[in-house]
C-alpha cells in the first residue's frame, strides 16, 4: 500500500486541480483600468491615419480606433494614437505596448498563424501598384526592365514586387528603406525610377509631391492587399469587440444608419435596426459591453460609408471610387455578418 499524502500538501494538489490554469488580465479589462484605447497606426499617410498641424488624427483606420473607443466608453476620444512604422508595429502589438493595429496593414497567412496577432476584420480592400514620373514615358509595369524601385522594408510590398518581376522576368533593382518618409523623399529625389507601394498609399502620396501631374499610377495592380485592424491573440472577446465595432460600421450603411439620422432610426420597427441601436436583445452582452455599443460607435464616426468617403472618397482629397470597397449589395465587397 503507498503511503498517504499528508492532509496540507493534499489539499493544495487538489485545489491545483480544480482551480485550473489563472487567467490573465482581459485586453477589455486593462482598457477599461487605464481609462483609453491605444491604438498602433501609419506615421503618416493621408485618409487612412495622418496628423494635422495641431496634433489631430484622421483617417479610415482611425476612425476604427475611436468606434472601438466609443463602444467601450461611449467617449471616441478616449483613445491615444501610437504611430508605428512598418517594422515597429507587429512587435508593438504583441508586446503590448497597443491594444489594437489598425495601420493599412495586410491580412495574410503567416501573419494571422505565427505573428501572434489576428485580424478582426478587413476595412478597405486594396491592391499593389507602381508609381512614374511622367517624364520615365513608362505606360505599363512590364516597361520597368532594369528599373530602380523604391521600396518599403517590412511590408508585403517588399515581397510582392519581388514575385512579380521574377514571375514576369524582368529585372529590377530594389531600393530599401525602413520608414515610408524616407522612401517617399528618395522617389522624389529622383534616386529610383518607380515608388512601390498599396494602390491608395500611391493616390496620398502623390499628392505630396510638389506636382501631382508630373506622377502617375500605372495601371497593373500585381496583389490582394486586404488592410484591417488587428489584435493579440489568446483574447477571443477583444477580438470580437473590434470585429463587431467594424462590422456594425458595415451593416449600419446597408441599413441607411447614419451619424445624423441615428436617433430617428432608434424608432424603427425594423428588427434589423433595432438589434444594431440596442433597442431590441442584448447583443452587447456577448462582447462585454452595453447594449448601446454600435450606437456609440455610428455616434462617433459615422457608418462605414461616412467614413469612407469623408476619408478617402468624392469628400476628400483623395478622391478615391468606391470600387471594391463599395457594399455587396452595390457589387462591391464590403459584407457583414448580421447581428442577430
Amino acid at each position: 500500500m503507498r503511503p498517504l499524502l499528508k492532509t496540507g500538501v493534499a489539499a493544495l494538489v487538489l485545489a491545483g486541480l480544480s482551480a485550473g490554469p489563472v487567467l490573465a488580465e482581459s485586453t477589455l479589462q486593462k482598457v477599461k483600468d487605464r481609462g483609453e484605447l491605444t491604438c498602433g497606426v501609419n506615421t503618416g499617410i493621408a485618409g487612412f491615419s495622418a496628423p494635422d498641424d495641431k496634433g489631430n488624427w484622421s483617417g479610415i483606420d482611425v476612425d476604427v480606433c475611436r468606434a472601438v473607443a466609443a463602444a467601450i466608453f461611449k467617449d471616441p476620444s478616449k483613445v491615444k494614437f501610437v504611430p508605428l512604422t512598418a517594422k515597429e508595429r507587429f512587435t508593438a502589438l504583441q508586446s503590448g505596448e497597443i491594444d489594437v493595429l489598425s495601420r493599412n496593414t495586410t491580412w495574410t497567412m503567416s501573419r494571422d498563424t505565427s505573428a501572434g496577432m489576428n485580424f478582426a476584420g478587413i476595412n478597405y480592400y486594396d491592391g499593389q501598384g507602381f508609381m512614374v514620373n511622367n517624364a520615365l514615358g513608362v505606360k505599363s509595369a512590364k516597361e520597368l526592365s532594369g528599373a530602380s524601385i523604391c521600396v518599403q522594408t517590412g511590408t508585403t510590398s517588399e515581397l510582392n514586387v519581388a514575385d512579380y518581376f521574377r514571375q514576369n522576368g524582368i529585372t529590377y533593382k530594389p531600393v530599401v528603406f525602413e520608414k515610408l518618409p524616407e522612401t517617399i523623399a528618395a522617389y522624389n529625389a529622383g534616386r529610383c525610377d518607380v515608388f512601390t507601394s498599396d494602390a491608395s498609399q500611391l493616390y496620398a502620396t502623390r499628392l505630396t509631391l510638389g506636382n501631382p501631374a508630373d506622377h502617375i499610377v500605372l495601371p497593373e495592380v500585381i496583389s490582394k492587399e486586404p488592410l484591417g485592424p488587428a489584435v493579440r491573440q489568446g483574447d477571443a472577446e477583444w477580438a470580437n469587440i473590434v470585429r463587431w465595432v467594424l462590422f456594425a460600421l458595415v451593416n449600419a450603411e446597408e441599413f441607411g444608419v447614419t451619424s445624423k439620422n441615428l436617433d430617428q432610426m432608434r424608432d424603427s420597427t425594423n428588427p434589423e435596426i433595432k438589434r444594431l441601436l440596442g433597442t431590441e436583445g442584448e447583443f452587447g452582452k456577448g462582447i462585454g459591453l452595453d447594449n448601446d455599443w454600435a450606437y456609440q460607435a455610428i455616434k462617433a464616426v459615422g457608418n462605414y460609408g461616412e467614413s469612407f468617403e469623408r476619408n478617402v472618397g468624392q469628400g476628400s482629397r483623395l478622391n478615391i471610387s468606391r470600387g471594391q470597397n463599395a457594399l455587396w449589395r452595390d457589387g462591391g465587397l464590403q459584407y457583414a455578418p448580421p447581428i442577430r
